[in-house]
């Protein structure tokens, strides 16, 4: 059986017809793997039309205010790529004049790029014959080859980038690296795949060996750290107080209000000593949130006051209601927003 014949040929009767795939372009090319980094494609696939609409070219995106850029992407998480894209965009509308490079290694080195990356805006848009190995061709690879070394080991890398030039088509690059994400995506995926209508069941050693449910294998697991965010819902004037993230950490260059960390869960009397302000001007009661994300847990508080005299920095501002919708701000703070009536 030849596998890339084989995978290429599933492709063409089975892809789904999504907008990138229509396009040599290699801004939108970029805008579409920035997007799908770390999402699923029905999520992904409207912010990518939206960017395109609203940015259509990549001096249009490198003109953008950046909390315009901000509050486009919210809702798709990791918000580094946004800032990344950002950046790159205004680095190649002034300093390449528009011009998207076309070699490996000029791509790789726009800021928020790596191998992956790199091969898919290489291969799609020029035609260049690298290689592509995200989750999708991680899985397909170790399930057909019987592929044991870890994915998430420096060999293990390795070792799967290589079996992938070596498949690669070099005619149609672009074609192959397709077709087998798409294959990953769609017919080899994590659970329960339905291995016996598979076009290629008759060569899979995982499926010859009973391995399927267990590659591709991970020698580490994600190590988990919990936080405590204490926020103050300061109110004047019919005014809200919000600020900026700008240090280095989740959720950079988002919105959300003034916050203290702390190691463990507080009380109230606890909070009122912190807070460095009246007791008399802290409601109790606080409205309290578990929030999620791929490494970490937040525990969030969102403690009302009464105190306008609270004393503001910089990159804090109040707002009206009216000018909220101006500002991205992450999903733990919409879900403030959603469950409770701040005006």
């Amino acid at each position: 059986m030849n596998f890339s014949k084989t995978i290429i040929r599933w492709y063409n009767k089975n892809k789904r017809d999504l907008p990138w795939r229509h396009t040599k372009d290699p801004y939108k090319i970029w805008l579409s793997e920035i997007i799908l980094q770390q999402t699923r494609v029905q999520q992904g696939l409207p912010y990518y039309e939206t960017f395109v609409k609203k940015f259509p070219t990549v001096h249009h995106l490198a003109k953008a205010n950046e909390d315009v850029v901000m509050k486009t992407w919210q809702g798709l998480g990791y918000y580094s790529r946004a800032r990344n894209l950002h950046y790159s965009a205004k680095f190649i509308s002034k300093n390449l004049k528009g011009k998207f490079p076309n070699n490996f290694e000029e791509i790789k080195k726009l800021k928020g790029i790596g191998d992956y990356t790199a091969g898919a805006i290489a291969s799609f848009a020029f035609n260049k014959p690298y290689p592509v190995v995200d989750g999708n061709v991680f899985r397909v690879l170790s399930r057909y080859f019987g592929i044991k070394t870890p994915i998430d080991s420096a060999k293990g890398k390795n070792e799967f980038v290589e079996k992938a030039t070596l498949l690669l088509d070099k005619k149609n690059p672009g074609t192959f690296n397709q077709a087998i994400m798409e294959f990953g995506a769609m017919k080899c995926v994590p659970q329960n795949p339905d291995c016996g209508k598979c076009p290629l069941k008759n060569g899979c050693e995982a499926l010859a060996n009973d391995t399927v449910s267990a590659l591709p294998f991970k020698s580490k697991k994600n190590k988990i750290r919990t936080r405590y965010f204490n926020y103050l819902i300061i109110r004047r004037i019919g005014k809200i107080l919000i600020r900026k993230r700008t240090e280095n950490d989740i959720w950079k260059n988002l919105h959300d209000f003034p916050m203290i960390e702390t190691k463990k869960n507080v009380s109230y009397s606890q909070i009122k000593k912190m807070m460095g302000i009246n007791p008399k001007y802290i409601i109790l009661n606080p409205k309290s949130f578990k929030h999620i994300l791929s490494h970490q847990i937040i525990f969030a508080k969102f403690w009302e006051t009464n105190n306008i005299n609270y004393k503001t920095t910089k990159n804090m501002v109040y707002l009206s209601k009216n000018q909220l919708h101006k500002f991205a701000f992450p999903r733990l703070i919409e879900r403030f927003f959603d469950e409770k009536t701040i005006f």
